[in-house]
């Protein structure tokens, strides 16, 4: 069975914002990309080395990182 990656961005929300969680822990709600990197860069990754189309590390749930509403 395949391991889920460890961050979860979750589908959009009525207001356009998006959950993210690392490991089942929220992280915040981010309003755009920037906003996820940030998280990340807050839970130690290194803002640099953050790729956010690698489904390896990071799962887009109701839409990829084009979709916020």
């Amino acid at each position: 069975m395949a391991a889920h990656p460890p961050v979860v961005v979750h589908p959009p929300t009525p207001s356009g914002g998006r959950r993210v969680t690392v490991d089942a822990e929220i992280l915040g709600m981010a309003y755009g990309l920037a906003d996820v990197v940030e998280f990340l860069r807050r839970a130690g990754a290194d803002p640099d080395e953050v790729r956010l189309d690698d489904p390896a590390r990071i799962e887009w749930r109701g839409g990829g990182p084009d979709i916020w509403t």
